[in-house]
């Protein structure tokens, strides 16, 4: 109970230096708030729920915050944003949307399948309130949005990629953490691969399995795990473990290999250092799903019920950044045609 009401102090708080500047700031707990910078006015509040890693994770969950950015500078609609830590339970997710709730927050957003439990126990006590959650179809209600993802589409053309440019005929994957999500990363990738050489030999590696959802935020253990396919002759791996990617690109270094970077164009935010060791990243456009639902919202049409982002829609892709696949975007534009055809069916499951 203190955590609960030390947490709607925060925002209370957050709610009237916004209403006074329509500023932004941190405080020590790790919560931060904004304000629209634009000509535009809302009188919607957003409250976001990040995934472990939070607002600077280069990844996930930085991705969701650039849609939400742009949202509060075009449409003026204010913020106030929460992280996950690691080892939560789901009561202290419960919490986290409750208090937002409490908070007199109009729009919650919660950051990742983590949240599905608590948002499906949390959505009914307010329906009032208008929830979001990103890549989980599970969690559903009168006002929930469900803003899911073809990973498996991205992934299998990154995987076309990594196959297309590996010189050993050995590539690898390591994965955050082994839930059904990342293994639709997994999937495409493996598809993607072998759509290219058949006999390609594939290692894959899941950092940590649930309940710990610590494998999204270790960069140290992403690097052991990606060192070790490289020096069992792996020229190319690709990683969908959040933070924990940077470790992958450590490794790639380390290495002189390669790495496939996800959900962002990671060649842009990675450490310069580790920059040329980036092949491509499999782009999966949160931002764009955060910016729309809140555009609507602001609009006065909120969406609920399931919203899928998938190749056709630009939902997700390939980034070209550095140029290293320039000669042979032609033959990923092929598959991506393929698949938006429906010439090519892409497996979600490994």
């Amino acid at each position: 109970m203190r955590r609960t009401t030390k947490l709607a102090a925060v925002l209370s708080t957050a709610v009237l230096a916004l209403s006074a500047c329509g500023g932004g700031d941190s405080d020590s707990g790790g919560d931060s708030s904004g304000g629209g910078g634009g000509d535009a006015s809302s009188d919607i509040r957003v409250g976001v729920a990040y995934d472990v890693g939070g607002r600077g994770d280069q990844s996930f969950n930085d991705s969701a915050a650039a849609g939400l950015d742009q949202a509060s500078e075009e449409l003026g609609i204010e913020f106030q944003e929460s992280e996950a830590s690691d080892g939560e339970s789901e009561a202290d997710r419960e919490e986290r949307l409750r208090t937002f709730a409490e908070a007199g927050y109009t729009h919650i957003i919660g950051v990742g399948f983590a949240y599905s439990p608590s948002m499906a126990a949390v959505a009914p006590e307010y329906p009032e309130v208008s929830f979001a959650i990103i890549d989980d179809e599970a969690a559903v209600g009168d006002n929930i949005a469900n803003l899911v993802f073809a990973e498996e589409q991205g992934s299998f053309l990154v995987g076309a990629a990594a196959a297309l440019k590996s010189e050993s005929g050995q590539i690898g994957f390591v994965g955050g953490v082994e839930t059904p999500l990342i293994q639709k990363f997994q999937a495409g990738y493996e598809a993607g691969a072998q759509a290219v050489n058949e006999d390609i030999e594939i290692d894959v590696t899941y950092l940590t399995q649930p309940p710990d959802f610590s494998g999204f935020a270790d960069p140290a253990r992403g690097e052991t795990a990606a060192t070790g396919m490289f020096d069992d002759g792996a020229d190319v791996v690709y990683h969908a473990a959040g933070g924990s990617g940077g470790g992958v690109f450590e490794a790639a270094s380390q290495a002189d290999g390669l790495a496939i970077g996800v959900d962002s164009d990671q060649y842009e935010t990675a450490d310069p250092a580790v920059q040329d060791v980036i092949l491509t990243s499999m782009l999966k456009n949160v931002n764009v799903a955060v910016y729309e639902w809140l555009t609507a919202a602001a609009e006065g049409d909120t969406p609920t019920g399931t919203t899928r982002y998938d190749l056709a829609a630009d939902g997700v892709g390939y980034s070209t950044s550095g140029g290293q696949v320039d000669d042979i975007e032609d033959q990923l534009e092929t598959f991506k045609q393929q698949i938006v055809d429906g010439e090519i069916e892409v497996p979600t499951t490994p």
